[in-house]
């Protein structure tokens, strides 16, 4: 019998500032995460991930300046076996002041040694960044 396989779609903002990416948590989980979120219905990856990084740290990500990294996939965090989470993941340049926002509680710059904080497939995206020396 053939496994069925749930797709999350998911898209991911980087944001690296001295071998260190910029991880958020949401209020009541015990797992962070690269910022971003899911796609609303009829939303492009620019509009969606826009969207998403102003509504979770209030700043605005300047949509000439959004460049695609990579897409990766992993099994998603705290769901059953099968449920796995696609995250197509953007560099760019954003104006404001980067602070928590709605349900977001706390945000972080982490290191590649800080690894086991983060989900399945954000774990991969560091291997990524490490392996291409963005991440130390």
């Amino acid at each position: 019998m053939e496994t069925k396989t749930t797709i999350i779609d998911k898209l991911a903002w980087l944001e690296i500032v001295d071998g260190k990416i910029l991880v958020a948590r949401s209020k009541g989980k015990d797992t962070f995460y690269i910022p971003g979120g899911k796609r609303e219905p009829g939303e492009s990856d620019d509009e969606a991930l826009m969207r998403e990084i102003e509504e979770e740290l209030s700043v605005a990500l300047l949509p000439n300046s959004l460049e695609y990294y990579g897409t990766f996939e992993a099994q998603a965090h705290g769901k059953p076996e099968g449920v796995v989470v696609q995250m197509t993941c953007y560099w760019g340049k954003y104006q404001g002041k980067i602070e928590p926002a709605s349900e977001i509680e706390e945000i972080r710059w982490l290191n590649f040694a800080d690894k086991q904080l983060v989900s399945r497939v954000d774990r991969l995206i560091f291997d990524d960044l490490l392996s291409k020396g963005l991440l130390s």
